[in-house]
């Protein structure tokens, strides 16, 4: 996705589990110290870089203490973790605090500018998430489970192909898996993201707003992009998405989506692995239209498919706390399901 820029307790003493903490505290004084009562704390993503195969990359991630499988999020464009930081957050709680949870951030769609204003392709992208997946969870040995978030859904299902070993199960949220013809909204980015000379101009532009007094940029922020935003998502957009290298690269991505999205999505590869395949369709999205749900319908017919039929989310569900945890409670029950299943 293009976002919508184009569209007093006393101190602990005894560990319960992962998800609570069992503290002491008196009510009124003189009463028994023995007293207890269980609190429950919830366990918050934490933030890290990285290095992975010599790109500095932003990890979003819960750590359970004993988890059953790894839950992998993989973002769209923007690739900014830190607007998945609520979905993160809220699937792991609904998943009882039994699997590991991180998003993986793409090259250069990072706070700072650590390569140097290198471009990277969507193909670039996918071999580094599975430069991460051998580095970081080499010695992981609990299943994996994809989730991927629009081109993210089609990274998910190129990295599931390469890794059919490791990947149980994959899960496409309002997946760009082909080019919409009928998207006025995609053919408008298109030809922006195919000019050198425009992108560089749109992301001077955006540049120029990450100069303005961080108030003032909240302002702006909030009033066009999202005045139902969460604030985690406001924060993402005035520390990321206002860098000149951050906006070349989400431009070039898409660039090299588009082409490669002209294609054909592979069916055979989804046919043969049917039962570990869902996605989440939206009523009106043009990243992820009807027509492709119809599509994989035909082609696909024994995947796991929904649409959101209520307008309770859409597209840019990891902006608003509200969508986030819509999302995570249908992610959590795919991923219960699977698990019945097996």
């Amino acid at each position: 996705m293009l976002l919508r820029l184009f569209p007093s307790i006393a101190r602990p003493f005894f560990s319960l589990s992962s998800r609570s903490r069992l503290y002491c505290a008196s009510r009124e004084m003189g009463q028994d110290s023995s007293e207890c009562e269980v609190i429950q704390v919830k366990r918050r993503a934490s933030f890290r870089l990285c290095n992975v195969s010599s790109y500095t990359t932003e990890i979003l991630e819960i750590r359970a203490d004993d988890p059953t499988l790894h839950v992998v999020v993989i973002p769209g464009n923007p690739g900014v973790v830190l607007f998945y930081k609520e979905f993160l957050e809220s699937l792991y709680e609904l998943l009882g605090g039994t699997a590991s949870v991180t998003a993986v951030g793409h090259i250069s769609q990072t706070k700072k500018s650590w390569e140097h204003g290198r471009l990277f392709s969507l193909q670039e992208q996918i071999n580094h998430k599975m430069d991460v997946i051998k580095q970081e969870l080499q010695n992981n040995e609990v299943p994996i489970l994809l989730v991927g978030h629009s081109i993210g859904s089609y990274i998910s299902v190129e990295m599931f192909k390469r890794s059919p070993e490791k990947v149980k199960y994959c899960i496409g949220l309002y997946p760009f898996l082909a080019l919409n013809p009928q998207s006025r909204k995609q053919s408008i980015i298109g030809k922006i993201a195919e000019s050198r000379i425009l992108c560089v101009v749109f992301s001077f532009i955006v540049a120029l707003l990450g100069l303005l007094p961080i108030r003032l940029l909240r302002l702006i922020v909030t009033m066009f992009l999202g005045k139902f935003w969460s604030a985690t998502a406001v924060d993402a957009v005035c520390s990321h998405l206002v860098k000149y290298h951050t906006m070349r690269n989400v431009l070039f991505l898409a660039m090299t989506e588009f082409r490669k999205l002209s294609e054909t999505p592979d069916w055979a590869f989804m046919r043969a692995n049917q039962h570990k395949i869902a996605f989440l369709f939206a009523i009106d999205d043009h990243w992820g239209p009807l027509q492709m749900f119809e599509e994989i319908s035909k082609q696909v017919p024994d995947a796991a498919l929904s649409i959101e039929r209520e307008g309770l989310t859409d597209h840019g569900f990891c902006c608003t706390e509200a969508g986030s945890l819509w999302v995570a409670e249908h992610v959590a029950k795919l991923i219960k399901n699977q698990k019945a299943s097996q």
